[in-house]
C-alpha cells in the first residue's frame, strides 16, 4: 500500500508569495503585513498614519476584508494608491490575491505597501504575502489575554501594537500580564502602545516605518527586526 505524503500544501503560495517580494525588491517598495482582529482599530490606525507619513513616504495600501469597499474608501481620503480585496468566506488574504492587488497599483510610484490583511488573528499568520515584516496589533478592548491565546501571532511578527490605550482606565485590561505574557512567549519583541484616536505612540509608530523603509533590503531574503522594546 502506498501512503501519499503532502510535503507542503502552502507550497504553491510560497512560491507565489517569494515573486511577490521579488517584484516588491525590484521595485524598491518596503511592504508590510498588518494582522489584527476585527474591531482592533488597523483602518483607523492607516488613516492616521497616511496622514503622518503623506509628506515623507509614498504610501499604497491593500486592504482585505470579507465585503464592501469601505476600508477603502475610508482610506482614499490619504491616499490614491488604494485596493479593496474581498475574500468572501475566506479568512485571510494569501499571495495570489496580494498579487493582483499589486497589479492594480504603479510600485514604481511608491515608498511603503501596507497589507492590511483580513480581521483575524489565526489564518493570515501562516500565509506569507511577501511582506518584509508581520506586524502583529491588538487593541485594549480585546482582552489583555490575547497573546497568551494566539502565541504564533506573537513569533511571527517582527512588530507588535497594543491599539486604544486611551481606553485602559475604562476597560478591564492588565497592561503588565499583557507584557509578561508577551515577553514570554518571545523576549524583546518590540512593542508600540499607542492610540490611533489621540495620536499616543504614533510618531514611534511612523518613526519605525521610516525606519524600515530607510533600511530596504536588497535581496529577496525576510529581514530581521532587531529585538528589544520600541518605547
Amino acid at each position: 500500500m502506498e501512503i501519499k505524503i503532502i510535503e507542503n500544501v502552502l507550497k504553491l503560495n510560497d512560491e507565489v508569495a517569494q515573486q511577490n517580494r521579488h517584484q516588491l525588491r525590484e521595485a524598491g517598495v518596503t511592504c508590510i503585513n498588518l494582522i489584527g482582529s476585527p474591531g482592533s482599530g488597523k483602518t483607523a490606525l492607516l488613516e492616521r498614519t497616511l496622514e503622518m507619513l503623506g509628506s515623507d513616504l509614498a504610501v499604497g495600501v491593500l486592504a482585505g476584508d470579507m465585503a464592501t469597499t469601505r476600508d477603502a474608501n475610508r482610506l482614499a481620503a490619504f491616499t490614491p494608491h488604494v485596493v479593496q480585496i474581498n475574500v468572501g468566506k475566506s479568512c485571510h488574504l494569501d499571495a495570489n490575491q496580494v498579487r493582483q492587488g499589486m497589479n492594480s497599483l504603479d510600485l514604481t510610484a511608491l515608498d511603503l505597501l501596507i497589507i492590511e490583511n483580513v480581521g483575524n488573528l489565526i489564518c493570515p499568520v501562516g500565509f506569507d504575502l511577501g511582506q518584509d515584516v508581520k506586524v502583529g496589533m491588538f487593541s485594549a478592548t480585546e482582552g489583555d489575554d490575547k497573546p497568551a491565546k494566539h502565541p504564533y501571532l506573537v513569533l511571527e511578527a517582527g512588530l507588535l501594537l497594543l491599539n486604544k490605550i486611551d481606553l485602559l482606565p475604562h476597560v478591564p485590561f492588565d497592561v503588565t500580564r499583557f507584557r509578561e505574557d508577551v515577553g514570554s512567549i518571545r523576549e524583546g519583541i518590540p512593542l508600540i502602545e499607542l492610540s490611533a484616536v489621540t495620536g499616543d505612540g504614533l510618531d514611534v509608530w511612523c518613526t519605525w516605518l521610516r525606519r524600515l523603509c530607510n533600511e530596504r533590503p536588497s535581496t529577496d531574503k525576510q529581514p530581521c527586526c532587531e529585538p528589544g522594546a520600541v518605547l
